[in-house]
């Protein structure tokens, strides 16, 4: 049992740590997506994996996006 409290709290220090570096590289491209999150999962089977979660975001954010990512894919 601790075993698992432990692994499911190391999954969400990184989720917390993807959620911080992708919202770092976000502002650097000029995006910020309001509402970022770390989710932790609800699993009765085991400890599964924490979520980031991007939230919702206005459609000339998306837009913004949409175009940093076109950019790096050129």
């Amino acid at each position: 049992m601790a075993t698992e409290r432990r692994a499911a709290h190391g999954g969400v220090r990184e989720a917390e740590a993807a959620r911080d570096a992708l919202a770092a590289a976000l502002r650097r491209a000029g995006v910020q997506f309001p509402a970022m999150d770390v989710r932790t999962p609800v699993r009765t089977d085991g400890p599964g994996y924490a979520r980031v979660v991007l939230g919702e975001c206005s459609p000339p954010v998306a837009r913004r996006l949409a175009a940093v990512v076109a950019r790096g894919a050129a």
